[in-house]
């Protein structure tokens, strides 16, 4: 199971994986307290990350954008 973790710094990157991060999926949902400010869990079922803890900027194959275009 590959991360994608995708760092703007590494050769590469594609522009339009920047809106494609956990904190702007509608399936992510931030932890409480001060871990919630960068990491939470997701939510959508099926995806090899369903239930795990994840960094606000990782990414997946399974992205979908939040209704109302929040990050985080």
């Amino acid at each position: 199971m590959q991360q994608l973790n995708r760092s703007t710094g590494v050769p590469g990157y594609r522009e339009e994986w920047f809106g494609e991060q956990c904190g702007g999926c509608r399936f992510w949902i931030p932890l409480s307290g001060k871990l919630g400010q960068d990491w939470g869990a997701c939510t959508r079922t099926g995806p090899p990350f369903d239930g795990r803890v994840r960094f606000e900027y990782d990414g997946c194959e399974h992205f979908s954008v939040r209704d109302d275009g929040a990050f985080g």
